[in-house]
């Protein structure tokens, strides 16, 4: 197949299935920017694989396989294991605007401060669960202590983060008011 055909084939394949596929990644991430970026990625993915695509099924539940498997991947990436904490800490919700990504280098500063202001039980907690991924089995083994008592020091470091970062903005939002 020459090169025109093939994008021409992949512009419909997008046509024809695009919709659909993004509104199974948004299923799945709950973030319409995400979403698009897994669609995205799955075409493209496609565009240099299709190859591989053998028609044992139809093409669309292929190309839903590899959204979904996308979906998976980033759903248990770092980046949005620490989107969830801030959200967890916070109370706030993400949303992917530019006036957001904005802030986000203060906010990502303003975390980091937080953190270190813990006592380094509490810390590491948070940095091997949220960080390194370790579930709170691993990092027992690793800490050589209960499970349950990682779970706890979670509970706590979560809790005691969250007030910290209160506190800060309360502390930000003093001195822009003088």
């Amino acid at each position: 197949m020459k090169v025109g055909e093939l994008v021409a084939n992949i512009k419909g394949i997008i046509a024809e299935h695009g919709d659909y596929l993004l509104r199974v990644a948004y299923l799945y991430v709950k973030n319409n920017a995400t979403a698009e970026d897994i669609v995205q990625d799955v075409f493209i993915a496609f565009y240099e694989k299709q190859e591989q695509y053998r028609g044992d099924a139809s093409l669309r539940t292929y190309l839903v396989k590899m959204v979904v498997n996308r979906s998976h991947d980033y759903l248990r990436s770092w980046k949005n294991r620490r989107i969830i904490l801030f959200e967890k800490i916070t109370g706030k919700s993400t949303n992917h605007t530019p006036e957001r990504a904005m802030l986000k280098k203060s906010e990502k500063q303003e975390l980091v401060e937080a953190l270190f202001t813990l006592s380094i039980i509490y810390r590491e907690v948070l940095i091997l669960y949220y960080f390194e991924e370790m579930t709170t089995v691993e990092i027992a083994k690793l800490l050589t202590c209960p499970e349950a008592t990682i779970r706890t020091r979670l509970q706590r470091a979560r809790k005691q983060l969250k007030n910290r970062i209160i506190d800060y903005e309360w502390e930000e939002l003093r001195h822009e008011s003088i």
